[in-house]
């Protein structure tokens, strides 16, 4: 399960409670950026929007596991990466590597929380030009730490609802199969239980999954459901539905 927005004490016991063996966090309040740019972003940055250059929380961002996560890696966007009011989180990108039981090789499962639109405050060139920047160092960031024998799962709160620009942006540093696009397909090859309007569901949400095979590990998605959203769905426990995807993992039987 990814986790986004765990800022308060409460949110952070909701997740230590939640009854996973294995509960890793992103990247923490104090933790610095590597090699990202230290370019100005468009305009001035202001105080009263919480561009003060200080991280008041983490980045807020978890995975929790019922198999063993065998190894864990973090990074933080960079100091000058991010717009607004987004600023005083030390949002970021994490990788953990899960081992599940019969599988030749682990999982990777990647998560993030990028800049807010509106929510930010900031101007639209500069949240724009704050995301894109994610986008790259996200991209840079899997690219740098990916065992390509691997499959993988990059979902979080992507921040690209109703924005196309985001989306030129975010397509330009990510080739990863979108599992909305691939289960809106005409006949889909998911099970579907969840309702989608229009031709293009992705841009309805913030709340993405993209995923890749590995060399001989094979991945794709099987069935898409909401989840936590007040109905048949369990209970309502935040401004945003859970995204459930399962998926079959598949290997030729050389690798067994």
């Amino acid at each position: 399960m990814l986790v986004q927005e765990m800022f308060s004490g409460s949110a952070k016991k909701a997740v230590l409670s939640a009854g996973y063996p294995d509960i890793v966090s992103g990247p923490n309040r104090t933790m610095r950026p590597v090699g990202a740019t230290r370019d100005h972003l468009p305009g001035k940055a202001k105080l009263k929007r919480g561009e003060l250059g200080l991280r008041f929380v983490g980045s807020g961002i978890a995975i929790m596991s019922r198999f063993p996560i065998i190894d864990v890696v973090k990074q933080p966007y960079g100091r000058r990466s991010c717009a607004g009011l987004d600023c005083l989180s030390n949002k970021g990108v994490m990788l953990a590597k899960i081992a599940l039981p019969g599988v030749p090789v682990p999982i990777e499962m990647y998560n993030t929380h990028m800049n807010s639109r509106k929510a930010s405050k900031a101007p639209k060139p500069r949240h724009l030009a704050a995301h894109d920047r994610q986008a790259l160092e996200a991209s840079r960031f899997i690219g740098n730490v990916t065992d390509n024998a691997s499959p993988l799962v990059f979902g979080g709160d992507f921040n690209m609802k109703h924005s196309e620009a985001r989306w030129e942006q975010f397509s330009r540093y990510h080739a990863l199969k979108l599992v909305h696009e691939t289960c809106s397909q005409v006949p889909s090859p998911c099970d579907v239980r969840m309702s989608w309007d229009g031709d293009e569901p992705w841009m309805d949400t913030q709340d993405l999954q993209f995923y890749a095979d590995g060399t001989d590990v094979k991945i794709r998605p099987l069935r898409v459901e909401a989840m936590f959203d007040g109905g048949e769905g369990g209970p309502l426990l935040s401004d945003h539905d859970g995204f459930l995807v399962t998926y079959e993992i598949s290997w030729p039987a050389t690798l067994d």
